[in-house]
């Protein structure tokens, strides 16, 4: 793990799923250790799913207020987490002279998922708990939600 850093951006497409869910865990794992700040390439409808699945291991999601990288207040950033190949892109521009660290995890969308409201909830919470191991694994995060 190392030591950690002292601001992370997550970012995805529309900053209204993944990167929202990325931003409010390790806020929640870290509190105010670590800046965290999320953005998306261009801001979307928060999804009420992501809220759902975010309640589920008890982080309030539903204040959240998808905005893009234009809207960012601070462009400095330690550690650029991408979340989608949009983003990625993004983000390599927004860093190009900079000493930051852009890193990809690949993350679905799961807003793509189709079928009943199970199946698709059933989406989110799968993206949530990967995001979550993989927050743990790179940050450290004793004594967060159980998924």
């Amino acid at each position: 793990m190392g030591d950690l850093p002292t601001s992370v951006l997550f970012s995805c497409t529309h900053n209204a799923i993944r990167s929202a869910m990325a931003e409010a865990m390790l806020k929640h794992l870290m509190g105010h250790r670590i800046y965290v700040d999320s953005a998306g390439v261009r801001p979307g409808e928060l999804d009420p799913f992501a809220v759902a699945a975010m309640e589920e291991i008890g982080i309030d999601l539903s204040r959240h207020r998808p905005k893009s990288f234009d809207d960012l207040e601070d462009d400095s950033f330690d550690i650029v987490v991408t979340l989608s190949p949009e983003s990625q892109h993004r983000a390599l521009e927004l860093t190009r002279t900079t000493a930051c660290e852009v890193e990809y995890w690949p993350t679905l969308d799961p807003s793509y998922v189709e079928g009943s409201r199970d199946t698709r909830l059933q989406a989110f919470r799968e993206v949530r708990d990967q995001l979550f191991r993989r927050i743990s694994t790179r940050f450290g995060g004793e004594g967060g939600p159980q998924v």
